[in-house]
């Protein structure tokens, strides 16, 4: 199997070394305006501290991927989300706050916001089939339940659920497609594809060359590959041991009603000999 030519965007190496540099933050502009579909336009971006507390430094802190602010003013937070979480939206709402409460002005002030946006780059997908399997870009905003007009514009929650994006290459179309397309094929492109021949494209390449880097580049990226497939071997280790459980649980119901034990194995996957020692 040949080496990867690229980096993998979903390693925090990655992912900043794309979106979280000051040379690279024309990527990030691009990035963002395709996923703005022209609703806005990201002229200029300015890095913020990725580190934030709350009312007080004893206060629950943030540490965001990437946190970024336009010239209007307008707040960019940028996270790579590789594992779900139980609270994973409540978690996303906490720290939409921050960029809010940062703006708070001491004496007179009458309240006035730029608008904050959370952009999460998930490399799973929502669970318990929330969306259809062909959603993946999800567009979310305070909304009035019964009329379902935009209450409140200024907080902007965008999430891609990069599983379900399978486009190939000839069905490319929009700058947001072939963002997208190289965010979820980077790692195992061995070239740059016909179809991304965008000036922005050629930056994109360029900065993901692993071939281009100092061997203390090369050295930090391979440590953050060993960290997300870390990551992947837990929680497919997760997975598989709690699918395991829910298929004993299933033949421990079965076998108490008297299924004969070729039928719970067919059932359930599980071995004779395992059913028996239930």
């Amino acid at each position: 199997m040949n080496e990867p030519r690229y980096i993998n965007p979903y390693t925090d190496f990655g992912f900043k070394r794309l979106f979280g540099t000051e040379l690279n933050k024309d990527l990030l502009i691009s990035f963002l305006n395709a996923l703005l579909g022209g609703k806005q336009v990201v002229e200029k971006v300015s890095y913020k501290s990725t580190e934030h507390f709350g009312v007080s430094k004893n206060s629950r802190r943030a540490i965001f991927d990437v946190f970024c602010e336009n010239d209007k003013g307008e707040k960019f937070i940028v996270e790579m989300q590789n594992v779900y979480q139980q609270f994973f939206k409540d978690r996303s709402v906490f720290y939409s706050t921050f960029p809010i409460q940062e703006q708070g002005q001491v004496g007179e002030w009458d309240f006035h916001l730029k608008d904050v946006y959370t952009v999460g780059i998930l490399n799973f997908c929502f669970p318990e089939n929330e969306y259809e399997p062909d959603n993946y870009f999800h567009e979310v905003k305070l909304m009035d339940t019964k009329d379902n007009h935009v209450f409140y514009d200024k907080l902007t929650l965008l999430y891609l659920e990069m599983p379900k994006f399978n486009k190939t290459e000839d069905q490319l179309e929009t700058m947001f497609d072939k963002w997208l397309f190289v965010l979820r094929n980077l790692s195992r492109l061995m070239e740059r594809p016909s179809a991304l021949q965008e000036r922005i494209f050629e930056r994109v390449f360029e900065q993901a060359e692993i071939a281009r880097y100092s061997e203390t580049e090369r050295r930090e990226y391979e440590e953050s590959i060993n960290a997300y497939r870390d990551i992947n071997n837990a929680v497919n280790t997760a997975k598989k041991e709690g699918r395991e459980e829910k298929a004993l649980e299933i033949a421990r119901n079965l076998k108490s009603l008297n299924i004969p034990v070729t039928d719970i194995a067919k059932a359930t996957g599980l071995s004779a000999g395992e059913i028996e020692k239930l």
